[in-house]
């Protein structure tokens, strides 16, 4: 864990928020600020700055949960895709490795990458969308 990095906090459990996966490699909750409701971010457990600095090893493990959580955000928001992304130093708000699973619709507004940032209406709407991903996971 890196003093600062507001996701080791999180996974730490010295900031909340509301996880959809926590294992002993790779840990998944909700975007504090979602694109759309169920947006997700998955991350290793270590702290891991950049896709560059993730060891090859770990790649197809990691991603392999990126995998399991786009289907499970998909069938947890019944949404007919899915946009997957992950920023290297250029927008990439924290300094540490994470993947954005963004549940997808035709004509949802998105645009290029100029898009508006939501909240949840309130932490048990979030709880709740966090369970629904969380029991869809395979």
């Amino acid at each position: 864990m890196t003093t600062g990095c507001k996701f080791c906090q999180i996974i730490e459990g010295d900031l909340a928020a509301h996880f959809v996966l926590d294992d002993d490699d790779v840990v998944a909750f909700l975007d504090h600020r979602p694109l759309f409701s169920g947006h997700t971010l998955v991350l290793p457990r270590d702290h891991i700055e950049t896709l560059a600095d993730l060891p090859a090893d770990r790649v197809g493990p990691f991603f392999r949960q990126v995998q399991r959580v786009d289907g499970a955000v998909r069938a947890a928001t019944e949404a007919p895709g899915s946009f997957v992304a992950e920023n290297n130093v250029v927008s990439q708000s924290v300094p540490h490795l994470h993947v954005h699973v963004v549940p997808r619709r035709p004509k949802d507004g998105l645009r290029g990458f100029f898009w508006p940032r939501t909240r949840y209406a309130s932490d048990a709407q979030a709880a709740g969308v966090a369970a629904g991903i969380r029991a869809r996971l395979v």
